[in-house]
């Protein structure tokens, strides 16, 4: 009988949680007022999302264990994702 199991992959989940901590500080630091008069507020904010994008990637492919589910899962995981992306887009000319 065939199975997959998740015991065959080691994660060093201090690892993951050690870039999520620095994330999250980087965060933090770039949303503080005195760096946000520095740079231009699209830029902060583009790089705000960004890193909330990888914190939630991260989060979703080692804490949620999608790297090492099957692609079916991870690529049900990932439509709401696009769905998202495509609705603040339709809605962003009403802004």
């Amino acid at each position: 009988m065939a199975t997959e199991s998740h015991d065959d992959h080691q994660v060093n989940y201090m690892f993951i949680f050690w870039w999520l901590l620095a994330l999250t500080i980087l965060e933090v630091i770039a949303g503080m007022p005195q760096t946000s008069m520095q740079y231009p507020p699209a830029l902060k904010n583009f790089f705000l999302v960004g890193m909330a994008l990888v914190k939630a990637a991260l989060v979703a492919l080692y804490f949620m264990h999608l790297r090492f589910d099957r692609k079916a899962l991870s690529f049900i995981a990932f439509i709401p994702l696009v769905l998202c992306v495509f609705v603040v887009l339709m809605v962003m000319p009403d802004f």
